[in-house]
């Protein structure tokens, strides 16, 4: 709110002046406005909107607000539209930068870079003094910080105003006389601690129609100074009121939630009765009920800031209301976290199973293109877009906590009298979800139905392994039992019966790539033939489904494996007008997946150190960088002249370095897409790059029969090895860096 108050300051001035004037604000919580691409897209629709000739630096090809491009051209854009010689003395505001949760260190660079393009270009950014974004921002040559800490006076000055603005609304809508608004002054004045939120808060109820003007003191002084305290208060409310068990799901699913929830999806989400949830105003009235923790904007939930759901999961910054966070943690999450994102996904699938079907949106024509689909309304949809991209991450959360990458932990030591202690039970009633056995100690061995996983040793059934003849209420077993995800449990259910139902949804809703790395974080967890058929299907076909949304039941089906259980279990799907089916292979091949978007020829392919990523380097002077779980392309990198021969990852991954036959070696940031240098001094094309092992090295071999050592920190050319007499054909490095061998086409290898 203190940046508003600047902003309309600023704005009276400079657009007097001639000036420019382009803001952002960011929310953590909102997906819309919580990433760097977001702040570009804001500033630069301003500084067009302000000054309309900055239009020509648009591309003539739009962006989708999913596209992994679209950061790459929106910070070219913005950067042409700063450098364009009539603009006018430009002003950038970005409103806390600390909750720019997604490529928040690709905006830094960005803004330091814009910082040194013109004197005419000025930045105001707020922030938490957070280290990351004070060391990057230091890198300003000109900058001045002000810390609010050490500016209180100033900021209760912005704070004592904003009340004086509240309190003569407030007076208008309740009638307040000089006396009661002094009184409503003083405690707001006493109280407020410099907070802006806290006035807005406190303020928000004392408006509520449902107040009586000679409650608000009563109303007014229990309220405690402190955001904390002050959810503190508004949690002992919700606790005390008729509606708490409703109010503590509705805020515990918003609390995990990946993304902001409409009322729809809410709805399939949190136990509620027919009357409830198929009354818009009744959950309209749920929301305000759940105190000021949220709020609905266009029919979507949200939290009021990042503090409010900070508190809720038990992570107050004030220390003095930690206690109260933690207890609001308990109260919210009485059975941990594990339990409610296990809710999530089984009432996910539960309302998939019912809503899922064939052709939801009615495109009738097979190859009806995604991009064509216009979404009915009502929406089929509406009520499980969340889940039908989410439910497998609250499932895998369901076992492991907020971390997907914990192992399993071995069970419980039982009691001297062989029996497994009721809280054991309890515990493991969690952990019950993977139907399986877990045995504590030595690795089982010998049954092929098992699988490992670091040590622990799980059957793909629920049941005791084969072979065991002991007691399974022994001290160093516990029996983990459940029905979901074994055979004909939910899971297992939803797979057999609503597969192409769910590809085909995911196709409508964009969100294709999503789904394959779902099927792979299902396979993880649930080894079985049918999920491992259903993730070979989805990577084999994503592409053809993503397009067209109806071909999961043409092309898919048709050209599947005549083994596989998908086609087997949907063969009733397959299109009656193919008269003459294909001849298709028995079983899935070793090709996983291919990749398609290059124009020419690849030349080279890189894998990253971790495996996460993939490069491709091609004859249409591109690289390109996959995601290999998904095969979706993450970034396209432009630069180069002419074909692109080689491409290598820094051995940290962090970088990428291509060679091309433009004769030039260019080193990379593949997550921003930036190129960061551009090494000339080859004079024939340069086929071949590789990193040293300490990184610290770059050789590239050439047709120019030569290869060349760099520093790829500076871009300087450290040695020019020459002796071949034809051009290089390979290059490498010894494992200790010591030394370099080449091979070339003049038949000899050189050390």
């Amino acid at each position: 709110m203190l940046l508003c108050g600047i902003i309309d300051e600023l704005e009276r001035r400079i657009i007097a002046d001639g000036g420019n004037l382009a803001y952002f604000f960011c929310q953590a919580t909102d997906l819309r406005i919580n990433n760097a691409t977001a702040v570009l897209r804001g500033l630069i629709y301003l500084l067009a909107h302000r000054q309309p000739r900055l239009l020509s630096h648009l591309p003539e090809n739009t962006y989708t607000s999913d596209d992994a491009m679209a950061w790459i051209v929106l910070s070219k854009v913005l950067c042409e539209m700063l450098k364009d010689p009539n603009l006018k003395v430009t002003y950038l505001v970005i409103d806390a930068l600390d909750e720019c949760v997604t490529d928040q260190p690709q905006l830094l660079k960005l803004i330091v870079q814009i910082s040194s393009i013109s004197t005419r270009i000025k930045w105001l950014i707020s922030s938490r003094n957070w280290v990351q974004i004070e060391e990057q921002l230091a890198m300003v040559a000109q900058q001045s910080r002000l810390s609010l800490e050490l500016n209180a006076e100033a900021v209760t000055t912005a704070v004592s105003a904003y009340i004086r603005h509240k309190i003569l609304h407030l007076s208008e809508q309740k009638q307040y006389d000089s006396t009661l608004q002094a009184d409503v002054h003083d405690y707001l004045s006493s109280n407020a601690n410099g907070t802006f939120l806290w006035v807005a808060l406190v303020c928000q109820v004392l408006a509520d129609p449902s107040v009586r003007k000679w409650e608000t003191l009563t109303k007014l002084r229990a309220f405690p100074p402190g955001l904390d305290s002050l959810y503190a208060r508004m949690m002992e409310q919700i606790i005390q009121s008729n509606h708490a068990d409703l109010c503590r799901q509705i805020l515990a699913v918003s609390s995990i939630v990946r993304r902001p929830i409409s009322l729809q999806e809410l709805t399939t989400l949190v136990e509620m009765s027919d009357n409830i949830s198929d009354d818009p105003q009744s959950l309209e009235e749920l929301i305000g009920l759940c105190g000021s923790f949220l709020t609905l904007r266009d029919q979507t939930v949200y939290f009021v800031h990042q503090s409010a759901k900070d508190f809720l999961l038990g992570k107050a910054s004030d220390k003095a209301g930690n206690q109260a966070s933690q207890e609001a943690f308990k109260w919210s999450f009485p059975s941990g976290k594990e339990d409610v994102n296990y809710t999530i996904s089984l009432r996910s699938l539960n309302t998939m199973s019912t809503v899922l079907r064939r052709d939801m949106y009615g495109l009738s024509v097979p190859g009806f293109p995604s991009g064509k689909v216009q979404v009915p309304d009502p929406d089929p949809l509406a009520t499980v877009r969340y889940s039908c991209v989410y439910w497998v991450d609250h499932l895998c959360d369901s076992v492991s906590g907020t971390n997907t990458k914990r192992p399993l932990t071995p069970a419980p030591a039982g009691n001297l009298d062989g029996t497994v202690p009721a809280r054991a039970r309890r515990v493991w009633g969690k952990l019950s979800r993977v139907g399986n056995w877990v045995k504590s100690g030595k690795p089982l061995v010998g049954d092929s139905g098992m699988f490992s996983r670091r040590g622990v040793k799980l059957p793909l059934v629920g049941g005791p392994p084969h072979g065991f003849t002991g007691n399974p209420e022994t001290p160093s077993w516990a029996w983990i039992s459940h029905d979901h995800l074994q055979d004909n449990g939910v899971v297992y259910t939803f797979l057999k019966t609503k597969y192409l139902y769910w590809l085909e949804a995911l196709s409508l809703l964009q969100a294709m790539s999503e789904g394959v790395i779902a099927i792979r974080q299902l396979e993880g967890l649930l080894l079985s033939k049918l999920v491992w058929d259903a993730y070979r299907f989805v990577l084999s076909y994503k592409s053809i489904i993503e397009q067209a949304p109806l071909q999961a039941y043409i092309s898919a089906l048709v050209f599947a494996p005549s083994s596989s259980l998908i086609k087997r279990n949907f063969r009733a799907e397959e299109p009656e007008w193919i008269r003459t089916k294909p001849a298709v292979e028995l079983d899935w091949n070793a090709c996983l997946q291919t990749l398609e978007g290059h124009s020419r020829p690849i030349e080279s392919v890189a894998f990253s150190p971790n495996g996460q990523r993939l490069a491709s380097g091609s004859g249409d002077d591109t690289i390109k960088i996959w995601d290999p779980a998904s095969g979706s392309c993450l970034q396209t990198l432009e630069g180069h002249s002419d074909w692109v021969y080689s491409v290598v990852f820094l051995p940290d991954g962090q970088r990428l370095a291509s060679g091309s036959a433009d004769k030039t070696i260019k080193v990379w940031d593949p997550a921003s897409g930036s190129c960061l240098q551009t090494l000339k001094g080859h004079s024939g094309c340069v086929g071949l790059v590789v990193f040293s092992p300490d990184s610290q090295r770059l050789a590239s071999g050439s047709a120019d029969d030569t290869i060349k050592i760099w520093d790829p920190a500076s871009g300087s050319c450290l040695q020019t090895l020459k002796g071949h007499s034809r051009p290089l054909s390979s290059v490498a490095f010894s494992p200790n860096g010591q030394r370099l061998a080449s091979g070339s086409a003049d038949g000899t290898i050189k050390v």
